[in-house]
């Protein structure tokens, strides 16, 4: 059975395209990658949960944000390493710094350096940021550019 993730790409109108807020993961693995490393805020969700609930408690955790609206279904993907994503789209204009008092995220420890005993704590997600939708496709997760792709298809219908 396929692990399962839940998460919600927000985005905004702005000209002359629309952007889109991507998180880089936390840690000492993704610190000095960039291109192709960026994600949507999601997160695993069990049997039985339902994946909306997921989703919106994920972009909770990993940036701290609470956001309502109209959530619009971007349907699932298959990630290159199987990991299933099933994604909504919601419109919104937010302060993306983590350096103001909105945005945050949870933690997680392992051990660093690697081979240590040494417990150490990281973010889940280190940053976020707006990206125009041609610079978040190289951006993102391969594995995550058919939501870019949905969510372009869905914008023109709603303008």
């Amino acid at each position: 059975m396929p692990k399962r993730s839940a998460g919600v790409l927000l985005f905004r109108r702005k000209e002359p395209q629309p952007e889109v807020l991507l998180v880089h993961p936390g840690g000492p693995f993704w610190k000095n990658k960039d291109d192709g490393s960026w994600s949507i805020p999601k997160g695993e969700y069990g049997a039985g949960e339902d994946p909306l609930a997921a989703a919106k408690r994920e972009l909770a955790e990993e940036t701290g944000l609470t956001h309502s609206g109209v959530f619009i279904p971007l349907g699932e993907i298959r990630q290159p390493g199987g990991k299933l994503v099933t994604a909504w789209a919601l419109e919104g204009n937010l302060d993306a710094s983590f350096d103001s008092q909105r945005m945050r995220s949870n933690t997680f420890s392992m051990p660093w350096p690697p081979g240590s005993e040494k417990l150490q704590e990281f973010p889940e997600i280190d940053r976020a940021e707006w990206f125009p939708l041609e610079i978040a496709r190289g951006k993102i997760l391969k594995g995550q550019v058919e939501l870019l792709d949905r969510l372009a298809q869905y914008l023109p219908k709603v303008r």
